[in-house]
Parts: C-alpha cells; structure tokens; sequence
C-alpha cells in the first residue's frame, strides 16, 4: 500500500530514496518477497504516480514477476454508492486493498509502503500460505510494541490479543509514545510494558476479504459525517470478519525487526540501518544487481 499523503512525514516517503544505492524502502520488501516465492506485485497507489512507479519497477524486477499498479481512488466506490463531500485523503486501509479486487485470484500478502518489515517475516508469511490452503484461515505477522517505536514522536499500533496462536482482536491505538520508562497510549491513558504483540499491517489475506470490505463500505457511506474525515481499516475488517466466525487469524511471530519511517528524523535512522544489512551482505549493491529468482 503506497497510497499515504505523508502528512507526518512531509512528502511521499514511499518514494524516498533511503537505500544505499537510492532504492525506495518498498524495494527491500519486494526483494524479499519474491526472494521467498511470491511473483506477483501488486502496488496501490495515488493516480499521479502510476506511470512513475510502472516505469521505475519494470527495470528492477525480475521479467518472471507479475506487476500492477493500482489507483486508489475516491469514487471507485461500491454499485450504488457515493458521497456528497469535499475530501481528497484516501477512504482508508481496507479501501486500498478493496481497490485491487480485479488483480488479486489468490491468498496475497499486505504490507504497508513505509515500513520494513525483515526477511524472515516474508519466509514466514510465504511458510504459511504454502501450508494452509484453506480459504477461512487468515495470518497477521506480529511484531513487539516496544521495537516499533518512534523516538520522534506518537505512532498508531495495532495491539493484539491473542490465544495461543488465535487472535481474538486488534486494537488500534492511535497515540502511543515512550515517555522516559513508560509507554502510553496518549488518547486513553493506557500503559504498556511494552512486549504487547502489535500489527504492523502485514496480513496474509484471502480473496474472501473484498466482499466483506464491500460491505463495510456500504455501511461507512451511508455516514456523512464519516465520509468527511474516517476510514475504513483493514483491521476493523478482519475483526468483523473474526466477530462473525467468517475467518480465523493465526498469529505469526514475525522473526524479524521491524523499523519505518513515521516521521521525517526516523529516515537517519531508516538510512544507517538498510546501509548496516547491505554492507554485512544481507542485500545486494545495488539492491538489484543480483536478483532473486
């Protein structure tokens, strides 16, 4: 999903160039997927940067991959529906997904643009889907609050609860933050100590998930006062989806460490530590000289 505005960032960070070699962080994860065995890439995105994107992709992926690039737009909307006011942000993360109906045949893996997620988390992802062919079994790759955090400033996570390897919910708090030895959820108070299992966005979905996403959308527009500033998220999605014994989400620890770029002064950091895996010989210099197959 590479669709975000950047607000808190101050540009499209999904087309940064933080590699060693000016790669974007959206690289590293599709090296590693495909280094794994998915072939095909499915990238959501703004209307602006589609022949931007398509142009700079089919020059570095292998000729075997499978490539789209999607628009997610506002009035691609379910039959019926629509909207009566002004907006330009994106209806949300589900929205995103929904927008790749017509491409996406099989299980397929989510993940956001901005964040890198770590090889092991994509053997895993990929370990499961090979393993479970069943279309009522979902995943989500979890990773631990206190190694998602931004030393800049309040991030949105995604707390999970689990049993055993079921998740039961996730739920988004919108404002956690380090302050000094406690971590809180600004919005509600709440504290953590920080080895809460999170979502980072990475879902192995189905394509039973549209038409429940349909759905969902229906209702959302029936709200103005919705249309004007929510969204539609794809883990309020799967958790519906979860409430109505429609799917069962195993939890997937991820292997990996994660980190993003949030807000502008994570990209240092984003920087130093992509360099630190290429010069250990984690990746290739540049990123596609030596292309997985």
């Amino acid at each position: 999903m590479a669709a975000g505005r950047g607000s808190r960032y101050g540009k499209l960070k999904q087309f940064d160039e933080l590699g060693p070699n000016g790669e974007f962080l959206m690289e590293f994860s599709m090296f590693d997927a495909i280094n794994n065995g998915f072939d095909h890439i499915v990238v959501i995105t703004q209307k602006d940067n589609v022949q931007f994107l398509q142009d700079h992709l089919k020059t570095r992926l292998p000729d075997n991959i499978k490539l789209d690039v999607i628009v997610q737009e506002l009035t691609d909307l379910p039959e019926g529906t629509s909207f009566s006011v002004e907006r330009e942000k994106p209806w949300g993360t589900a929205h995103a997904v929904w927008s790749a109906r017509e491409v996406i045949k099989g299980p397929f893996a989510v993940i956001n643009a901005d964040d890198y997620y770590g090889q092991a988390a994509y053997r895993n992802a990929a370990d499961f889907i090979r393993s479970n062919g069943e279309n009522e079994v979902y995943a989500l790759l979890g990773y631990t609050l206190k190694d998602t955090l931004s030393i800049h400033g309040s991030v949105s996570r995604g707390v999970c609860k689990r049993d055993g390897k079921r998740l039961i919910s996730v739920e988004e708090r919108t404002k956690i933050e380090q302050q000094s030895d406690k971590i809180t959820d600004l919005d509600s108070g709440l504290e953590f100590d920080g080895n809460e299992l999170v979502s980072m966005n990475f879902w192995v979905c189905r394509p039973s998930i549209f038409e429940q996403i349909e759905g969902d959308l229906r209702a959302f527009m029936q709200n103005e006062e919705t249309q004007k500033t929510g969204e539609v998220y794809l883990p309020f999605v799967v958790q519906a989806m979860l409430q109505q014994d429609k799917v069962s989400v195993e939890v997937i620890p991820s292997d990996s460490k994660w980190f993003g770029v949030t807000y502008a002064d994570d990209k240092d950091r984003a920087v130093a530590q992509l360099q630190e895996m290429t010069s250990g010989g984690a990746y290739s210099a540049p990123l596609w000289a030596k292309v997985p197959s």
